[in-house]
């Protein structure tokens, strides 16, 4: 068979049921062998669309996401959703094609042509690797795996000449390496112990990095009595429990429990400043003792000197609390177990009620529209552009478990992420049991970046309501350089009729004037369909 026929069935092996792509005259080969596949494809409007539904889907699955694009602008299109998938961790497995290897390098003017494609994908790719030797491309696609599933995860590129495409091989083997976490230290451990067990105020800080390690982590917030603080991407971890404090380490009532902490435990979180210090104070929050767990050894050498004193242990942080949490049932035994987590429960709720008035009537007026959708679609997935509602529920929301909310208005932070993102999130819910339906938050500006996505809605029957927030362009933008004492310019750039165009694509679409209007329309059946909300005229 062609190498671009044996590409889909090593996809097949290694457990691929959707691709997001656009076919181009450079992909044709590639796709000789998928319309027998039972591998699905979703054909975006764009290619960066095609990098952000990866994006989403990866994030609901917990598979990565994979993308087939062209040579050229496919790339340099996606590049931006690629940067937004390293800055957040997300598994994606982006393939290109290339120029013929004969032409590489050589500034012919061939077709889709770049001075040096590969080093571009390597300014944000985890790894880069171009398939100069057809004979190769099982080593290729294992070591693409092997890279997402090792350490911190994230976008990996490869790229296949298009004279490589068409070569005949046999079908080869592809072995994939068994995945194992990173186990922690047996010091490391101990040392953790006897901190966490001498702490009369301990505080557990989870970043995106503990997602799957929700079971352990209560388990030692509850023998300790500390309260745990979610970043955004943690989300769920722990939600509704009387310990969980589901606020912004960027709100002054989280960074005074931080200060107040003595010993606190921070778990996958890279402390980057759009979680740690969104009003850009520059500084970071106080901390007197820190047990810092991360996988990823560079970042743990980024961020040393972040306490008095401060241990770095790098492990995978599921496995680490699982092994912390059977030595502290040992060392917590003289402890009176049970008036401390009435204390920890007290401190928990101190900062959240200090957390929640912190934000403001406005933004608490936004988070209880968050809340709202969650009480009417119960197992929803909301995912989101950076606009006023995101902004606030990143702040302050109690998200019920993890995989839940998340959006692009904290790292890269790239607009035009929720539309696409919620795309692709719908498609891979619904291969699970039970399906979740998903909900994209979008302000008008953000939507305009994205919004022929909904025709890739459509087609794909994807069970998503687009919530429009419209408040006539980038409020949030105007606000700052109003702060700033600049007078505004350019953030009001006009909205389409976004009824109209959600109509003119086959999809049901409505405005709400108020909170029940929306909740009504949330429980009348799956989507796709959209919902436009004008700020002014909403209660």
């Amino acid at each position: 068979m062609t190498v671009g026929e044996a590409l889909i069935r090593l996809l097949e092996q290694a457990g691929v049921d959707t691709v997001f792509g656009i076919p181009g005259v450079h992909t044709i080969e590639l796709y000789r062998g998928l319309a027998a596949s039972p591998i699905r494809h979703v054909t975006p409007r764009h290619e960066q669309g095609a990098a952000f539904m990866a994006d989403g889907y990866a994030r609901v699955t917990g598979k990565p996401g994979v993308c087939l694009l062209i040579t050229g602008p496919g790339l340099t299109n996606a590049l931006t959703a690629m940067a937004q998938a390293r800055a957040d961790s997300v598994p994606m497995l982006v393939i290109t094609g290339v120029n013929a290897r004969d032409t590489l390098g050589k500034g012919r003017g061939h077709l889709h042509e770049l001075p040096d494609q590969a080093a571009l994908a390597r300014t944000v790719a985890l790894r880069t690797s171009t398939l100069m030797e057809p004979d190769r491309l099982g080593d290729v696609i294992a070591e693409a795996f092997a890279r997402m599933g090792a350490g911190r995860p994230g976008p990996v590129h490869v790229e296949i000449p298009t004279d490589v495409m068409k070569a005949v091989i046999a079908l080869p083997e592809l072995a994939l390496p068994l995945s194992f976490p990173l186990t922690p230290a047996a010091r490391d451990i101990a040392d953790a112990a006897r901190w966490l067990a001498a702490a009369e105020r301990p505080l557990i800080l989870a970043g995106g990095g503990a997602r799957q390690a929700g079971k352990a982590v209560r388990a030692v917030a509850v023998a300790l009595g500390a309260p745990v603080v979610t970043t955004v991407n943690a989300r769920g971890l722990m939600g509704g429990d009387p310990l969980c404090v589901p606020a912004s380490p960027s709100l002054a009532a989280v960074r005074s429990a931080l200060a107040d902490a003595d010993c606190v435990l921070a778990l996958g979180t890279e402390f980057g400043p759009t979680d740690f210090d969104m009003y850009e104070t520059g500084t970071m929050p106080e901390i007197q003792r820190l047990l810092r767990v991360d996988v990823d050894a560079r970042q743990l050498q980024r961020r040393a000197g972040l306490a008095a004193e401060q241990i770095d242990m790098q492990a995978d942080a599921a496995a680490f609390m699982a092994a912390l949490s059977a030595m502290l049932q040992h060392a917590v035994e003289s402890r009176s177990a049970g008036r401390h987590l009435r204390q920890g429960t007290q401190r928990a709720a101190d900062i959240r009620a200090a957390a929640r008035d912190e934000i403001g009537p406005r933004y608490r007026h936004f988070v209880a529209i968050c809340d709202a959708i969650f009480a009417a679609l119960p197992d929803a997935v909301i995912a989101g552009d950076s606009t006023q509602l995101i902004y606030a529920g990143n702040l302050f929301l109690d998200v019920p478990t993890t995989g839940r909310w998340f959006n692009a208005a904290t790292g890269f932070g790239a607009l035009g992420y929720g539309p696409p993102a919620a795309i692709g999130a719908a498609i891979g819910a619904a291969s699970g049991d039970p399906s979740r339906p998903v909900v994209c938050i979008a302000g008008d500006g953000g939507m305009q970046f994205s919004l022929a996505e909904i025709g890739a809605a459509r087609d794909e029957n994807a069970d998503v309501t687009f919530i429009v927030w419209n408040n006539d362009g980038y409020q949030e933008i105007e606000s700052a350089m109003v702060a700033a004492g600049v007078a505004p310019e350019g953030v009001k750039p006009s909205a389409p009729d976004f009824i109209a165009i959600a109509a003119a694509y086959g999809v049901p679409a409505t405005r709400c004037d108020s909170l029940e209007a929306l909740v009504r329309v949330l429980g009348s059946g799956p989507g796709p369909r959209l919902v436009q909300i004008d700020e002014h005229n909403f209660s």
